[in-house]
């Protein structure tokens, strides 16, 4: 599950989007308001956190752009503005939700997971990702292949929540480690490998054909069998 976080206050930044990863999301972090909305026009995000008040391009303006380019993913307003004016325009905007900040974050994260539950009610099986036999319930953190639960850690979920959305192309060690870790540099370690290996052991290893592919010199590809390399 990717999240969009546009927030020009690096501590507040930092803050939510390590809280989101802990709770085991992906997320993307962009510091101004123009590079925010390039982002979530060049990426299918299944929910958007936005500031209001940003340099470049403001948060209202991020959404009732993408409102008006029919880009219809939930968005979670944060502002400092807390009257009901200042949240009545916020929503008219384009927002799904608005939350005034400081804000504890336990509210934050149960706000983005009503926000993503209704998003998954609104269109059916959006929640759900599938890859030949391998079927992954986002909403519920739920992962089965063949029929069979198959259990992993947030980080592997994580993992392989990536994958599949990108399923039949060829994902790299970098993207990885951005998207996934959030690290913009190599820690030249065997992390990625690690939990490749344990994912595959998880989701190859008693099924058959295998989903998860090394490319070698480029990264890694889950792909259907079926639909071909």
């Amino acid at each position: 599950m990717q999240i969009l976080l546009v927030e020009d206050d690096v501590e507040a930044a930092g803050h939510v989007g390590n809280g989101l990863r802990e709770a085991g999301y992906t997320v993307h972090h962009c510091a101004d308001g123009q590079a925010g909305l390039d982002a979530a026009r060049a990426v299918r995000y299944d929910l958007l956190i936005v500031d209001r008040m940003l340099p470049h391009v403001d948060g209202l303006t991020i959404v009732a752009t993408l409102r008006l380019e029919n880009l219809h993913a939930p968005v979670l307003l944060l502002s400092a503005l807390g009257t009901i004016d200042d949240r009545v325009e916020g929503l008219r905007a384009g927002g799904d939700d608005y939350l005034v900040k400081p804000f504890a974050f336990a509210e934050l994260l149960a706000r983005v997971e009503a926000l993503l539950r209704r998003a998954a009610g609104d269109s059916q099986n959006l929640g759900v990702l599938r890859v030949a036999d391998l079927e992954i319930n986002v909403m519920a953190r739920r992962v089965m292949r063949a029929g069979r639960p198959i259990d992993l850690t947030a980080k592997e979920f994580q993992l392989l929540d990536f994958l599949v959305r990108r399923a039949g192309q060829v994902v790299t060690r970098t993207m990885l480690l951005e998207s996934v870790w959030n690290l913009h540099f190599d820690p030249q370690t065997n992390l990625i490998d690690v939990h490749i290996s344990r994912l595959r052991q998880a989701i190859d290893r008693e099924f058959n054909p295998p989903l998860l592919h090394t490319i070698r010199g480029v990264g890694y590809s889950i792909r259907d069998p079926g639909q071909g390399a």
